[in-house]
């Protein structure tokens, strides 16, 4: 068994996964691309890790979109990304809200029907290791 540590951009909230994560899936449906402002979302899931709020607890806000099961969970402080419980217990992991590393490589790429045009087009992009000036 693993545990998992994490937090949201301004540190407010602090969490631990205890337990392995089943699947790492990055989600390109519209919901996730409009709830990241990116091109996909990262996701981890679990069935049987358990997700124990160390601080912050009273600043996690939640949102599910009307007539969905499309639902995401943030600071509302900074508005990170952050766990949430949903379908049946089942407990999805923002990748990136993770201090700790993640030792497993994606599942799989899910909802490519509307993977952005622009993804994954990277070739010739130029690429620095800080902002450019």
């Amino acid at each position: 068994m693993t545990d998992h540590f994490g937090s949201c951009l301004c540190g407010t909230v602090r969490f631990e996964v205890q337990g392995n994560f089943d699947s790492f899936y990055l989600c390109h449906c519209r919901h996730c691309q409009k709830d990241t402002g990116s091109a996909h979302a990262a996701n981890l899931f679990a069935q049987s890790a358990k997700l124990t709020w160390l601080a912050g607890a009273d600043a996690v806000n939640s949102f599910t979109l009307p007539d969905t099961s499309h639902n995401k969970s943030f600071c509302k402080l900074c508005g990170s990304a952050l766990p949430s419980i949903q379908l049946a217990g089942l407990l999805v992991v923002p990748a990136g809200c993770l201090d700790t590393e993640v030792s497993m490589l994606p599942t799989a790429h899910i909802f490519t029907s509307s993977k952005a045009p622009w993804d994954g087009v990277f070739g010739e992009v130029p690429t620095f290791e800080k902002l450019p000036e």
